[in-house]
Order: structure tokens, then C-alpha cells, then sequence
């Protein structure tokens, strides 16, 4: 396996894992103070805690685009075995 691959197969394991945490906060309120549920320019915060995400927005914004980034990972790591 050479260092694209496994580079690709990284990427494929951290979408996996932030899929699984968004549906684990969506079912049961866990990892609301994951970082990568945070924007990086704007944070809301209220009496000096960071507000969770909206599960609106985990489950019609976040969700999706990890699906996607997830597919276009895995079409490219066929591409790379086919080679």
C-alpha cells in the first residue's frame, strides 16, 4: 500500500467517525462539545459556554456533506487501486 492510499484510507476513517458522532449527538445529546461540530470564525457563546450545534443543522447540513466527502473518498481510492 503505498502513502496516497493510506492517506486516503485515513480520510475515509475520520469521515466515518464524524458521521458516527453526529448521529450519536443527534440520538442521544453526546458530543455536543466536539470540536468539530465548531466553526472556525464565529462561535455562539452564552453565559460563557459555547452553545451546541443545532441538530437541524447536524442532520440536514453536517451530516450530507460528510456523506459526500465520504463517497468522493472512496471513488478515489478505487481510482487508486484500479492503477
Amino acid at each position: 500500500m503505498n502513502t496516497k492510499q493510506r492517506a486516503v484510507l485515513e480520510r475515509i476513517k475520520r469521515l466515518e467517525d464524524e458521521i458516527a458522532k453526529a448521529r450519536e449527538y443527534l440520538e442521544t445529546g453526546a458530543h455536543a462539545e466536539w470540536h468539530g461540530f465548531r466553526a472556525s470564525f464565529l462561535v455562539k457563546v452564552k453565559d460563557g459556554t459555547a452553545l451546541p450545534p443545532h441538530p437541524d443543522w447536524v442532520r440536514n447540513v453536517f451530516i450530507p456533506r460528510r456523506e459526500r466527502a465520504l463517497q468522493q473518498a472512496e471513488k478515489a481510492l478505487e481510482r487508486l487501486e484500479s492503477k
